[in-house]
């Protein structure tokens, strides 16, 4: 498999119905997509994007990854963390990653080598103006997890 990660510097909204597959309320997207580092994962067009924000003090925060549909569990979403923490080794010390409270998820990225940080309570249910289900379970507290880079 022949793929490149290329940073995308501008015109980031090009993807958002991609960025819509793992955050599906644009304000939210908006929040943070200028702000942050955005990647995009390509073979034979883009299969994966993800957006990372700088959080002070040695921590950065992938906020964003997303993977098409047709072409997810296939490595991309791997692939594109392994190469946000060569890229960042050395300007970031660890980073974070907010997920929901599911299973198959928090998998992906203990696989990653991502483990249990904290939680922020009701994070879904305050901040989202309708109710997010991943896999069948309706989100309400964020989880989040971290990695040394």
């Amino acid at each position: 498999m022949s793929f490149c990660i290329n940073q995308i510097t501008n015109n980031k909204k090009q993807y958002i119905d991609l960025l819509l597959l793992a955050d599906e309320q644009e304000s939210m997207i908006d929040r943070y997509l200028e702000r942050g580092d955005m990647f995009a994962l390509e073979d034979n067009g883009i299969k994966a994007v993800c957006v990372v924000t700088d959080e002070k003090d040695g921590v950065c925060e992938l906020k964003n990854i997303a993977v098409t549909s047709e072409f997810q569990r296939q490595g991309y979403g791997k692939k594109l963390i392994n190469h946000l923490l060569v890229h960042y080794a050395g300007k970031y010390t660890q980073m974070l990653v907010g997920t929901g409270d599911v299973p198959s998820t928090i998998g992906f990225y203990n696989s990653c080598g991502f483990e249990y940080s904290h939680r922020i309570e009701n994070f879904f249910t305050d901040n989202y103006d309708h109710p997010i289900l991943e896999d069948g379970v309706l989100l309400k507290d964020m989880i989040y997890l971290k990695r040394r880079i």
